[in-house]
């Protein structure tokens, strides 16, 4: 299974090698979002050698230069004109240029590039389709938090609800771009699930009402009328019933491929060898309220939750040097660790035999040790001192002998093994001996009045036991946050669960709610804390399996077994007249695959998780990758980690005030003009303060396009036709001189 980093990183080097300027060096033209892109897969150097002697910012002041420039850009209105600007008025900013859009580029900037003075300059545009990011070898994001409150947040007043989904669909129409981009990464053009609940109405700005639903039929339209024949009056009515977050999703992202395969029939191009066709499931955060509550006790999921990591990747640990002194290193969580890979979806205490299992391994193999090896994470401690040669090595195993230690402390502290133990029989609805557990308030009520439980490990209780309970009466939830003592925000986190559709309060006459999703025994689990498996789990093994229920997860347009048919007719082999073997084509005349790889043409499954996943639910889609034979590639609006998810639900009614995704919260106008409007403010950068330019005679001699040339748009999938390299007589001086200004590193920015 190819990595979604290594896909990306590749398709972002073949951009920058497809230019060959006969001079062979070129500049490289970014702005601030692309080059964070970039920077996401690819290092510095990485960048310069491949014949880039200078990285310049867009929104910078510029000298000329005598190259040909490569420009990476977001396509908006802004870097349009300042592509235009650069080439035009008397200046030409560089000998020519070669436009790389991050993703599509809409056709009225596409004619205002061909219709102005720069056209001549410009040697080919394409379209890269990369705007999303690449977070592990299985997961992506759009790194858009704030659609949490888009989501679900309730508008202020029935006034709001227009304006309100006015951004919303605004949010979810980017978010399908991205997730389009995606699929076109991977040559995919999957069919499309997603989840329909039945249990609760639409949720935020999408909940029925009067301000956004189509007026209701005339009374007595509908009656003696089948339902088919009702009208469309009464149909448009009722569907903003259906109207939920995931389906707007799935309809918008079905209509990016169809348009993108419109305008570029061969997509997907044929794999070698075939390779099915995949499927895009879209789900999103209210589908499973519990899995972002519990406690997970496997590596990457527990450093997360209990220690002080930014964004999932930076971490600021106590490194022991080599004269014995302690101090502040920053560490990158990332698959560029490999001990970090190796260990990150094992359970802790897995994850810390491995750990010391490899350090003893790489004690004997490279530092002559000899004796019975490190047998506690503070032996490991004592034996990385006296190691000062093998500094890299040295910081991984201490990193995350750190980690692994500060976690363990953190789990004695805190009692979590005690609060585990009630979150795991609310989850699951079953104690570890696989009974309905009976004694489950006894065992709650003194953890709530403990003061060694904090209280941020109380919310997740009392959240999970309301879920269980599928609702309490209000006295008891009363009770509840008076056991905990929970401030006012905390008890505003357990109530904003109503908002993504759980039931919070319950009557004695009411009924227990129908859900068509529910969790698994699962017998097989060896730790009792770990008892709990996230939904999502569930819904992929089902789809593969083909048990998913087409009410519940119904397909945008056609289902497998719809198409599977049509398609085996069509493709199947015609029936192959007797031939001698001479005529015959021998497969083993067919090249061997490098080192013997397998093949990688497994079906794809692609899940996407509006609203935020957990790292239990990425870790997932990493297990059943290997389980089920499929390539399973998970991604979302954003991570969370209980602490976050506890932290927005604070101020979820707020419209995300204080939140850390957008501290002034939500807008409260309605959308923008137009898409290309709201992209624009997106991606909007300052200009740099004006300076005196140099103006450049178009006759100077510098090689460019014929300025009859028209600029044509190229197909994503294929690249420019390089020019052919040459050298002039001072190439070798010229070389000397990029070789110093690499070392230099010389970004202007």
């Amino acid at each position: 299974m190819s990595s979604l980093i290594s896909t990306v990183r590749q398709k972002f080097l073949q951009a920058i090698r497809s230019v060959n300027p006969q001079g062979r060096w070129k500049i490289l033209v970014v702005d601030e979002h692309a080059q964070k892109l970039l920077g996401a897969v690819l290092k510095q150097f990485d960048i310069l050698e491949e014949n880039v002697t200078l990285i310049e910012s867009i929104s910078s002041s510029r000298e000329p230069q005598q190259f040909e420039a490569v420009y990476m850009l977001m396509p908006t209105t802004q870097n349009v004109e300042r592509i235009i600007k650069d080439f035009s008025g008397g200046r030409q900013q560089y000998s020519a240029a070669h436009l790389f859009f991050i993703e599509g580029l809409s056709e009225p900037l596409f004619e205002r590039l061909t219709a102005s003075e720069a056209e001549p300059f410009l040697k080919g545009l394409q379209e890269l389709f990369l705007n999303f990011w690449a977070t592990e070898a299985q997961a992506f994001s759009i790194s858009s938090p704030s659609l949490f409150f888009n989501i679900y947040s309730p508008p202020r007043n029935d006034g709001a609800f227009k304006s309100a989904r006015s951004r919303l669909e605004e949010e979810l129409k980017f978010v399908s771009k991205s997730i389009a981009n995606l699929c076109i990464t991977l040559n995919e053009f999957p069919f499309i699930r997603y989840y329909m609940p039945t249990h609760h109405q639409p949720l935020g700005p999408l909940q029925p009402n009067a301000q956004t639903r189509a007026p209701p039929p005339p009374e007595g339209s509908s009656r003696w009328r089948t339902n088919l024949a009702r009208g469309d009056v009464a149909r448009a009515y009722e569907t903003a019933d259906t109207e939920f977050v995931t389906k707007l999703l799935a309809f918008m992202v079905q209509q990016n491929l169809d348009e993108y395969k419109k305008t570029n029939p061969e997509f997907p191009k044929p794999a070698d060898p075939p390779r099915p066709r995949g499927t895009l499931i879209i789900t999103d955060r209210s589908m499973d309220t519990m899995a972002p509550l519990i406690h997970e006790f496997t590596y990457q999921a527990m450093c997360n939750d209990l220690l002080p990591i930014q964004d999932g990747t930076k971490y600021t640990y106590k490194f022991q040097s080599s004269v014995g002194t302690y101090e502040d290193k920053n560490a990158i969580l990332s698959d560029a660790d490999s001990v970090w890979t190796a260990v990150r979806h094992m359970h802790m205490r897995e994850a810390i035999d491995k750990l010391m299992s490899d350090f003893n391994k790489f004690m004997e193999e490279n530092a002559g040790f000899k004796g019975e090896g490190a047998a506690s994470l503070n032996d490991m401690k004592d034996m990385l001192a006296s190691l000062p040669q093998y500094q890299e090595q040295r910081e991984k195993f201490s990193l995350h002998l750190n980690m692994a230690q500060d976690c363990m402390n953190i789990f004695e502290k805190d009692k979590l093994s005690l609060v585990a133990n009630v979150e795991q029989c609310c989850a699951t609805g079953l104690t570890s001996e696989g009974k309905t557990p009976k004694n489950l308030i006894e065992e709650m009520v003194p953890l709530l009045d403990s003061q060694e439980v904090i209280n941020a490990n109380k919310v997740r209780v009392v959240a999970l036991y309301i879920q269980y309970r599928d609702g309490v009466p209000d006295e008891d939830r009363r009770r509840l946050y008076q056991h905990a003592r929970l401030s006012m925000a905390e008890q505003d986190a357990v109530n904003s669960l109503l908002h993504l559709g759980v039931r919070i309060t319950r009557g004695p006459a009411d009924k227990d709610t129908k859900r068509k999703l529910k969790q698994k025994p699962n017998n097989d689990e060896e730790y009792e804390l770990s008892r709990f498996k996230p939904l999502l789990r569930t819904v992929i093994e089902d789809h593969v399996s083909n048990k998913l229920d087409p009410t519940f997860f119904p397909y945008v347009k056609e289902s497998p077994s719809a198409v599977t048919p049509a398609v085996s007719l069509r493709s199947s082999p015609a029936p192959t007249p007797t031939t001698s073997l001479r005529s015959a084509k021998p497969s083993w005349h067919k090249a061997a695959r490098p080192n013997n790889a397998p093949a990688d043409n497994h079906q794809r499954v692609i899940v996407f998780v509006a609203g935020g996943v957990t790292h239990s639910e990425v870790r997932e889609a990493y297990a059943l990758s290997g389980s089920l034979s499929k390539d399973i590639y998970i991604g979302s609006t954003h991570t969370i980690t209980p602490r976050h998810f506890i932290d927005d639900l604070k101020v979820l009614e707020l419209g995300g005030v204080g939140s850390r995704a957008i501290p002034n919260g939500l807008s409260t106008s309605g959308g923008h003009h137009s898409y290309q409007d709201y992209y624009d403010e997106k991606y909007f950068t300052p200009d740099p303060p004006s300076r005196p330019t140099l103006s450049v005679a178009k006759d100077s001699g510098r090689g460019h396009s014929s300025a009859g040339s028209k600029l044509l748009k190229v197909s994503p999938v294929n690249s420019f036709a390089a020019s052919s390299t040459s050298l002039n007589s001072n190439a070798g001086t010229l070389e000397k001189e990029e070789k110093k200004k690499k070392k230099r590193g010389l970004f202007h920015f």
